[in-house]
């Protein structure tokens, strides 16, 4: 349905939005401090937990997660609404939307669907892009929910939570590895996010979850459908990933796993729904996977792919991009070899000399992605992969330069401007080698030196000022 048809009814308060204009301008703002009431940083005990609804529509709650979908920015959904439409959208409207919310008349949009190209070769991965207005209501209950859930939460579960991460997952792996357990099953739930069970999910919230109104309105979002091919289709179980209460419902319905993993006396590390379960032999393995299958599709009602799933000695797994391997009897990480390939599928593609960017804006771009990627795989030991990737990304730039300058009159012109000799001048000038071989002769004369004045990126500096473990 569209926005225009449903503006009276997706309305906020006027007063509340309000002060989100000097909350992004930095300064006070009129959003009362309840700390002021409690002298101390805990509100949520001035309310029953039946009434948890109320704390998730409170003006403060409802700015905060304005401003973090704004932050995030991302697509509008089905209704064509932008995130910099919605600030003028909600001052316009007053009043329906936290009325409906509160007597639970509230009807979430579809989601818009959109599909990602996963590494194997014809898979995808389906986001569901809701409207912003529901990312924002979305975002409120996942800002109040999160605390509740987080005293409940295993120490072995990393993903999407605060102050927890991939590397603080990678590190506990370690120290598993250096206790023994060098054993692993590697578990992988078929499609996890697409086949979450309903029922199940809500049973679970209602033990935690004591305001109906909350659990009815999460129930909506979950069957709230999706826009795809044109026409809408019904979504009777999964959590469509792309929303931000998504990663809260995927961790709340594992969480049962992880307590089943801890009831048992398991060491594991959960990231989302990538799971390993550590083990000192491999029969104990095997025998884990045996047993810990049946709790998984019986009493979660999950998928597992056990084409997928294997046991294995820790150093033939890869796990969130990285390998592992023993040097000095010690665990350690290194780059797996599909994270290399994917590294260098993805220059190749910056590097390309048909795409029509002009040089700044491929260095840019270049720039861009090595300080990303380096950041995260900084805790992989590969200093002489670094060096060996430089050199061939540098082919690759020198390579481009070569094309653009494919008149004789233009190469004459630029390496003059270089001040090369003029025998020099006229050897390089006249080349008639090909491309990738003539970009090799140009070491001498676009030097690494002249390479990083222009902008682009060293793999291998970048990882020297990033590494952890040099």
């Amino acid at each position: 349905m569209a926005t225009e048809d449903r503006l009276n009814g997706r309305q906020l308060h006027i007063e509340d939005y309000l002060r989100v204009i000097p909350a992004e301008q930095g300064k006070e703002t009129g959003v009362p401090d309840y700390r002021r009431i409690a002298d101390d940083d805990s509100i949520s005990r001035y309310f029953q937990p039946d009434n948890l609804l109320e704390i998730i529509l409170r003006a403060d709650n409802l700015n905060k997660a304005y401003l973090k979908v704004k932050k995030n920015k991302g697509k509008g959904g089905i209704d064509g609404m932008q995130v910099d439409e919605l600030l003028p959208y909600l001052r316009e409207n007053q009043s329906g939307l936290v009325r409906q919310l509160r007597e639970g008349k509230y009807k979430p949009n579809p989601v818009r669907r959109v599909e990602i190209p996963k590494e194997e070769k014809g898979k995808v991965r389906k986001l569901g892009i809701p409207t912003v207005v529901d990312r924002v209501i979305q975002q409120a209950i996942a800002q109040e929910l999160m605390p509740i859930y987080e005293k409940q939460f295993s120490d072995n579960s990393f993903g999407f939570r605060p102050g927890r991460g991939c590397h603080d997952a990678l590190r506990k792996c370690l120290r598993l590895a250096d206790e023994g357990y060098v054993y692993v099953v590697s578990m992988d739930l078929a499609s996890y996010f697409d086949t979450v069970n309903h029922s199940r999910l809500i049973e679970v919230l209602s033990r935690t979850v004591r305001d109906g109104r909350v659990i009815s309105l999460i129930h909506k979002y979950l069957n709230a459908g999706v826009m795809e091919d044109g026409g809408f289709h019904a979504t009777e179980e999964g959590v469509p990933q792309g929303g931000p209460l998504s990663p809260l419902l995927g961790n709340v319905m594992l969480n049962e796993l992880d307590k089943e993993l801890e009831r048992r006396g398991h060491k594991f590390v959960r990231y989302a729904d990538d799971c390993m379960i550590f083990c000192k032999s491999r029969k104990s393995a095997e025998r884990t996977l045996e047993n810990i299958v049946p709790f998984i599709t019986g009493k979660l009602f999950l998928k597992v792919n056990l084409q997928k799933t294997t046991v294995a000695h820790i150093s033939r797994v890869k796990y969130l991009g990285y390998g592992f391997y023993r040097f000095k009897g010690k665990c350690r990480l290194r780059l797996h070899p599909k994270s290399k390939a994917k590294m260098q599928k993805k220059l190749r593609e910056l590097t390309y000399r048909g795409n029509r960017w002009s040089n700044p804006e491929r260095e840019q771009k270049l720039r861009d992605y090595v300080r990303g990627w380096m950041n995260y795989f900084r805790y992989a030991d590969m200093r002489a992969l670094m060096a060996k990737t430089d050199e061939w990304l540098r082919r690759r730039i020198r390579a481009v330069y070569w094309k653009q300058w494919k008149r004789v009159r233009t190469r004459y012109r630029i390496f003059r401007a270089l001040h090369l000799e003029e025998w020099r001048v006229h050897e390089l000038a006249n080349c008639r080698k090909g491309t990738w071989r003539a970009a090799q002769m140009l070491r001498s004369v676009l030097t690494n030196k002249i390479l990083e004045k222009l902008g682009y990126p060293s793999m291998l500096s970048q990882y020297l000022k990033v590494a952890e473990n040099l």
